[in-house]
């Protein structure tokens, strides 16, 4: 059974009564359920300071999907997290955005993330109320400005309303749409799949004895990284990557902390719905988890930071091993973590 978080605050208005006339009363936004699954660990983000409502989260979901954040007035959040894909940008390595330039990172997926507290791939936001302003400024994603963005979003007819409706006036200001995403983006939890079902015991099919022969390798290969049920230690580790020289402005971790110890180090990815979130690596080299295990297993090199030790065999020797037969049955595994539920749900849809 999931346990949720029941957040129960509502923002009324006052009776306006006059010796001739009574006005109807008419609620605030009504208060949403944060789900917090019984197998995950604890939200981190602070609810109680943005409480996710009903109006917050309609206004959060259209500016997710609004052109209007970028220059062009084409590209928005969705245009790079598309639902299908487990909200990647399906069938691209790398993000591209305004005046057709490219990035060099590959779009990360955005679930779960009221239960991290640190974003991008190298952890450049510290908090989820501010990572939106990464891509919004990012003159190779969104290309705008926040003042901008605010200028545009005040003369669209429709927006001072939803404001004025979540917040409760037709303010429009930075503070007030950041928070917004976020109360779309907390609602984001993905904690449906195959795998979810079997660990809370609850109805639907068990485990084939192929995916619980990969659960057990994972286990013992792979979970020291990808730990607990949000499948990251929320880490940054170098794991042996071969460098990209197309990407010489890349220095992992480095970028933020400006230590040379952090070089090419990145975030440890979750690996919910990871069948559908392909490229994979902060670069979308691999287009298979078969590539993926097979550079564990034989790709691994010095790249010129300092590789993690949990990546090291006894000898010293990068690398993990991996026989194909236990390949094949960590992938079985892997694919039991996709979340049809999640990447069906009505409610993150652009329509």
């Amino acid at each position: 059974m999931k346990k949720t978080i029941l957040i129960i605050a509502f923002i009324c208005s006052l009776w306006s009564c006059s010796d001739d006339d009574n006005e109807a009363y008419i609620p605030g936004p009504m208060a949403l359920e944060v789900e917090q699954p019984s197998n995950f660990p604890e939200i981190k983000y602070a609810l109680e300071a943005n409480t996710p409502t009903d109006a917050g989260f309609e206004l959060g979901k259209k500016l997710f999907y609004e052109g209007n954040l970028s220059s062009s007035g084409i590209i928005s959040c969705g245009f790079c997290h598309e639902q299908a894909s487990a909200f990647t940008h399906h069938g691209h390595t790398i993000s591209h955005g305004e005046n057709g330039l490219e990035g060099f990172r590959n779009t990360q997926p955005i679930q779960n993330l009221a239960f991290f507290d640190e974003f991008t791939w190298d952890g450049a936001a510290i908090h989820l109320d501010l990572q939106p302003i990464i891509p919004i400024t990012a003159e190779v994603e969104m290309n705008e400005t926040i003042p901008s963005v605010l200028e545009k979003l005040e003369n669209l007819p429709e927006y001072p309303q939803l404001f004025e409706k979540a917040f409760g006036t037709t303010e429009i200001n930075s503070e007030r749409m950041l928070k917004a995403l976020s109360q779309f983006m907390v609602m984001m939890v993905s904690a449906n799949s195959k795998y979810d079902k079997v660990m809370r015991q609850e109805e639907g099919e068990p485990f084939t004895s192929l995916e619980q022969t990969g659960l057990t390798l994972f286990k013992s290969k792979c979970a020291s990284c990808h730990a607990t049920d949000l499948f990251s230690d929320q880490s940054y580790r170098n794991n042996g990557i071969p460098y990209n020289p197309k990407h010489i402005e890349e220095k992992g971790r480095q970028r933020v902390s400006g230590y040379e110890s952090d070089f090419y180090k990145f975030r440890v990815p979750s690996l919910r719905n990871i069948e559908m979130t392909f490229p994979y690596m902060h670069d979308g080299r691999f287009g298979t988890l078969e590539a993926v295990l097979n550079f564990y297993s034989d790709g691994m090199v010095e790249n010129g930071g300092e590789v993690d030790e949990q990546l090291k065999k006894a000898d010293g020797s990068l690398g993990i091993h991996l026989n194909t037969n236990e390949k094949e049955a960590i992938i079985a595994f892997l694919k039991t973590l996709t979340d049809n539920e999640f990447l069906n749900d009505k409610r993150f849809a652009e329509f």
